[in-house]
């Protein structure tokens, strides 16, 4: 017989679920015989790390999707995130500053090359937040703002709309 612990420890209980989802593919979509469902989660900017609205606002979406996947949608919980052009330069300087550097030393390509390696950083701390909170993130179509295929796709849409 086995008995409960007086007490809940979520971390224990927790621990490894969501790897386990990851890999068994939970949270997939691309079934085309299910009527399809799409949330796009709003991009966080990859200037820093989510705050309550974000994971208030997630948590919420992700109600949503999890229950259309209930009723037999193809649901996409599509992930992805904001460059914030001007806010991560100002971070990214801030960093350099720190470091008794400026972008004009390095340069246009040395300075893009820190920039994207600061995306990269804290592109990793907001996955490992979605994963605290449990989002069923495909993360197979997952985008940022700079891919090169959804810029072509966002100056394709501006130029047919002009």
């Amino acid at each position: 017989m086995t008995t409960l612990k007086p007490k809940y420890d979520f971390k224990e209980v927790e621990e490894n679920r969501y790897d386990i989802w990851m890999e068994k593919g939970y949270f997939k979509s691309g079934k085309t015989d299910l009527k399809p469902f799409t949330v796009v989660i709003p991009p966080p900017n990859v200037t820093g790390k989510l705050h309550l609205g974000h994971a208030w606002d997630n948590t919420l979406q992700d109600i949503i999707i999890r229950r259309k996947r209930m009723m037999g949608f193809d649901a996409l919980y599509l992930p992805g995130m904001d460059h914030a052009g001007i806010a991560t330069q100002a971070k990214v300087d801030e960093r350099l500053k720190s470091q008794g550097i400026s972008r004009y030393d390095l340069g246009r390509e040395g300075f893009l090359k820190q920039a994207w390696a600061w995306k990269d950083e804290y592109a990793l701390h907001i996955k490992e937040q979605w994963k605290a909170l449990g989002n069923s993130l495909d993360y197979s179509k997952e985008r940022f703002t700079l891919d090169n295929e959804l810029n072509k796709a966002v100056n394709h849409v501006f130029i047919k709309l002009y």
